[in-house]
């Protein structure tokens, strides 16, 4: 059993559209964060320690040799890509700082789109236009936006600095100009359950929404969680909770929508709990394993 057997993944969507496999290539704009610099808060969400999921050696490269770099990694699985600038808020810049960067990323020719990941509070109008410029010059592009929850008391709690108005917002911008938006959602988030979850799914399919991914929640070295979990006051979810969970809302996710993702992994060097979370395949089988007893995407009748 595959994923795909189950799920309408990016990969599987990107092979229909192009005809062969498109891969991601991660790329580090070296952006910073409004809510690490000051801007609209320090020490940045609860959560979050960046190092974890992007390596910082990377931004000491130019974006082609990130890219070279990347692709090298990846040739024997693809040979067109889409520029994923992943690493904190890839929106937090001046226009004319952010074009360069966008446009050396699809100055190479196996580019076929860019994906820039950010906060649904940094993105202006400018923006926008900046990435439906590209949407019009044919290129594939994804407004990768961490909501991590519809809950506006759970983004309080975990220090977000923004709510789900500010995510409705730029939502509907982005989709109005034709620009696909990929929605990030956290699973265990403090003092949530399945149905904090389901409703915050139910909220983003109302806005409307083109890709999701779902992330079980890490508890990372340097973050603020630590502290709190090393005192035993925040519980991770076990493989079982997360598959069981994940699986319910994919279930409950239209068929036209695109996971770009349905879990996570962080290195083990950083990470503290779940330790299930340091591998791939454990979890991605046995969701196979749940939707394969009850059903994939789409396939929801409670």
């Amino acid at each position: 059993m595959q994923l795909t057997d189950f799920v309408n993944t990016i990969g599987k969507d990107l092979k229909s559209r192009y005809g062969e496999r498109v891969h991601k290539l991660t790329l580090h704009g070296d952006f910073s964060c409004p809510n690490r610099d000051g801007t609209l808060g320090k020490g940045g969400c609860t959560f979050c320690n960046v190092a974890a999921f992007s390596d910082e050696s990377q931004s000491q490269l130019s974006i082609a040799q990130q890219l070279h770099l990347r692709a090298n990694e990846v040739a024997h699985r693809a040979s067109k890509y889409l520029a994923y600038f992943q690493a904190y808020t890839s929106t937090y810049a001046e226009i004319a700082q952010l074009s360069s960067l966008y446009e050396q990323a699809v100055s190479e020719s196996s580019i076929v789109g860019i994906c820039v990941g950010t906060r649904p509070d940094c993105v202006s109008d400018d923006v926008l236009n900046l990435l439906s410029s590209y949407l019009m010059r044919g290129y594939e592009v994804w407004l990768e936006l961490g909501l991590q929850s519809a809950n506006d008391k759970t983004l309080k709690r975990i220090n977000r600095g923004h709510g789900f108005t500010e995510y409705e917002n730029v939502t509907r911008k982005a989709r109005a100009r034709g620009i696909k938006v990929c929605t990030h959602l956290i699973l265990g988030l403090p003092k949530e359950s399945d149905v904090d979850y389901q409703q915050t799914l139910k909220q983003v399919l109302e806005v409307g929404v083109d890709g999701l991914k779902l992330h079980p929640l890490h508890v990372v070295r340097g973050s603020l969680m630590e502290k709190s979990w090393r005192a035993d006051r925040l519980q991770t979810m076990s493989l079982e909770q997360y598959s069981q969970s994940a699986v319910k809302l994919i279930q409950q996710t239209p068929l036209n929508i695109v996971y770009h993702r349905t879990s996570a992994t962080a290195k083990l060097t950083e990470l503290l709990a779940p330790l299930w979370c340091e591998k791939r395949w454990p979890v991605q089988n046995r969701m196979c394993q749940l939707m394969a007893e009850s059903g994939g995407q789409g396939s929801w009748t409670g």
